[in-house]
């Protein structure tokens, strides 16, 4: 979770709701609680790699998994154009943020197609530079400049009422995405009964608090209509004090969670597009192995293809937007499959799916216009795609 959304996801979040974005944080917490505790009760029962992709396939049928893994593609597929925008405006000069974006993918892209070897080690390393970076951002701001804590809760600062407040929700819970993950690697973890809905419950806890820190801060030091024109919030705040030195830390640290994010990410969405294209729900091409590599070539050719066009033609606030759409189809099938779970493996009452069920909802149609637009248009592909294989 603490990746590229934390550097990035406050300024299209402000722009929606101005300091109602505390509000909407507090409302994507929630649904991200509900869908967390959906997709652990499901991991728990289901231990196997694949995530909702295998849980509404089980407890739905093929199609609602289908619905699924099509969303988790297109979703994060969008992540990673934003995870590379979001470096790009950490670390390249004015105008020049979209070819250096296209590059860091074209790069990630090829170190991908050797195979790579992510490690918890690794992961370990980029969250602690990550960590660090935000740390030091918060710090400078507050003691390199005067706060204005009245800002924060000012009512003159909110707009949008509170179709603002759910929009600035489902951008949000851009940044929240991630806290699932480890679901997908049950056949990985030991005692996976327990371990899995402990990890995804603590660590989205811990992670709101953060979040809220930084929210907190940046209301503070940029006010709301400062953030909301931020490419780079973080960097902006410290660059408002006196520790200048801060700045190229908290850049670091932004460069380095948002290329470990995109890396994985890379990986992950063309080994789910391996794993549907083995089951005949993408094109069965897809589903090659590289001969020396061991790798899903063609599969992660394809999807840094889409990246690079995404990160030219897009901007950071529409990538989060068709990120979050997708990623909240993926949890509104979670949600329902877990709703369909029988009582032996019922962690959690019913009622917390059907509010993760409804909140995914209440968020996808408050989405930015173009990125619901969007976002259905690519849905409606995925399903006739589908519906023209079942037919042949």
């Amino acid at each position: 979770m603490v990746g590229a959304g934390v550097f990035s996801a406050f300024a299209p979040a402000a722009a929606a709701a101005g300091t109602g974005l505390l509000v909407g944080l507090a409302v994507a917490a929630v649904v991200a609680y509900a869908n967390a505790t959906s997709s652990a009760q499901l991991a728990a029962q289901h231990p196997t790699s694949g995530g909702t992709y295998v849980y509404g396939r089980e407890h739905l049928g093929p199609w609602w998994g289908y619905l699924a893994g099509w969303g988790f593609v297109v979703g994060k597929t969008a992540s990673c154009a934003a995870m590379a925008l979001v470096l790009a405006a950490y670390a390249a000069p004015p105008g020049w943020e979209r070819p250096v974006a296209a590059t860091a993918v074209v790069l990630l892209t090829a170190v991908g197609y050797r195979g790579v070897t992510r490690t918890a080690r690794l992961a370990r390393g980029i969250v602690a530079v990550a960590l660090v970076a935000i740390a030091t951002a918060v710090v400078a701001s507050l003691a390199g400049t005067t706060p204005r804590w009245s800002a924060v809760l000012d009512p003159e600062g909110a707009h949008g009422g509170w179709y603002g407040v759910l929009q600035a929700a489902g951008l949000l819970f851009f940044a929240f995405a991630g806290y699932a993950r480890v679901a997908t690697l049950g056949e990985e973890v030991r005692d996976p009964r327990r371990t899995i809905p402990r990890a995804v419950v603590l660590s989205l806890g811990a992670v709101v608090v953060l979040y809220a820190v930084v929210a907190v801060t940046l209301l503070a030091v940029l006010g709301p209509a400062r953030l909301a024109a931020s490419a780079a919030p973080l960097a902006d705040a410290v660059a408002a004090g006196s520790w200048t030195w801060a700045g190229p830390v908290v850049s670091v640290g932004a460069v380095a969670a948002s290329a470990g994010a995109l890396l994985a990410l890379l990986a992950g969405v063309s080994r789910t597009g391996l794993a549907m294209a083995r089951t005949g729900d993408l094109p069965a091409w897809l589903a090659a192995v590289h001969p020396v590599h061991r790798g899903p070539h063609r599969a992660e050719l394809a999807v840094g293809a889409v990246v690079v066009v995404l990160v030219l033609t897009t901007d950071l606030r529409g990538a989060i937007g068709f990120s979050s759409f997708g990623v909240l189809v993926y949890y509104l099938v979670a949600n329902l499959s877990a709703l369909r779970q029988s009582a032996p493996h019922r962690r959690y009452p019913r009622a917390l799916q059907a509010l993760g069920a409804v909140g995914c909802v209440a968020l996808v149609v408050t989405l930015p216009l173009a990125s619901v637009v969007a976002g259905a248009a690519v849905l409606a592909v995925g399903v006739a795609l589908r519906a023209v294989r079942v037919r042949s």
